[in-house]
């Protein structure tokens, strides 16, 4: 008799953690049955990720995001999950802010907001920016900003292959740039749905720390990672609806919405970690404490494109959200903020 083989994949599950002030990502491997396309939920232990005490740690992963595993190739894939609470109704636990941002989507959905995020970030080695001498700094800012060459950029190869991966995972990663510091990179995610903007912007961090790994160095998100006379890291927001993408009244309706009273505070507090040391009227950034919007700014907090106001329709650029936002939260409070507003 002939013996039967069994032919698997592998399922990578990837989700969000409770660890405060910065969530971190995790995952771990599935073997399911080759050409897999449904996944189900599957349990971990909350008390090893801030999730859960140890007494009560059961958690759960809810599958809402599958695509192609670049790093591993072949039929694996990836599955982006959400955090449930194991009471047999998938109630969404508490460190889940997904469920908060597919609420607004679905609120305003009517309205057709879209979102393109640029994601900045930094590439660390033995506890220093990539590229920069044991001791002392690199030569000042300015050479470094979409640089060419050996001197000008550090980390080109990782980002060529967290680029590729991105594309060979179906993501929708619209461009990347080496940035205004050396060590520094960014990676544009959209334009797509409020939900969906978020979903990727996780699949793409997690690609990032993945490869990077593999080139064992850390990719950090960090809002100011070097303190002084350096730019922070941000993660610039691209936002627009159906009516601002057809005329200009709206874009300005936004604008002021986003500096109405109370939103300041509030946006602020969603945006991530370490706003008053990266947004301090310096290095292309508003302070923190402050709100402005105009034309071509990048140091106001909200900025016009230039051929936005030449076309007289399109998008904003909120760029106050740090590099380490969560951009299920972001998305949320400018979806609620603008859409109430253009409403």
């Amino acid at each position: 008799m002939e013996e039967m083989i069994y032919m698997a994949m592998r399922a990578e599950y990837i989700w969000i953690d409770g660890t405060e002030p910065l969530p971190y990502v995790r995952s771990k491997t599935k073997i399911v049955p080759d050409g897999t396309t449904e996944f189900s939920i599957w349990g971990f232990d909350g008390s090893s990720t801030n999730q859960a005490p140890g007494d009560n740690s059961d958690c759960v992963l809810r599958p809402v995001f599958v695509c192609p595993d670049p790093v591993r190739g072949g039929n694996d894939v990836l599955v982006l999950c959400d955090v449930c609470l194991p009471d047999g109704n998938m109630t969404p636990h508490p460190t889940n802010t997904r469920a908060a941002c597919v609420a607004a989507y679905e609120k305003y959905g009517d309205q057709e907001p879209i979102f393109g995020i640029e994601q900045e970030y930094t590439f660390f080695l033995e506890g220093r920016p990539l590229g920069w001498p044991v001791e002392g700094y690199p030569a000042p800012q300015g050479p470094y900003y979409c640089g060419v060459g050996s001197i000008e950029t550090a980390g080109r190869d990782i980002v060529e292959a967290h680029t590729t991966a991105c594309m060979d995972a179906g993501l929708t990663i619209s461009g990347t740039n080496a940035e205004v510091m050396l060590g520094q990179w960014e990676f544009q995610i959209g334009p797509l749905d409020t939900v969906r903007a978020a979903d990727e912007i996780w699949v793409a961090r997690y690609l990032l720390y993945r490869i990077a790994e593999d080139f064992g160095v850390d990719a950090s998100v960090d809002a100011k990672p070097v303190r002084g006379d350096w730019n922070g890291a941000g993660a610039h927001t691209n936002f627009s609806t159906k009516a601002m993408r057809e005329g200009y009244e709206p874009i300005i309706t936004a604008c002021e919405a986003l500096g109405a009273e109370g939103k300041i505070a509030e946006h602020l507090a969603g945006y991530g970690t370490g706003s008053e040391e990266r947004l301090t009227g310096y290095h292309e950034t508003q302070r923190f404490d402050e709100y402005s919007y105009g034309v071509s700014d990048r140091g106001a907090s909200v900025r016009i494109p230039w051929q936005v106001h030449l076309d007289q329709k399109g998008y904003i650029e909120d760029r106050r959200p740090n590099a380490n936002m969560d951009p299920y939260v972001v998305n949320r409070l400018i979806t609620n903020t603008c859409c109430e507003a253009l409403a």
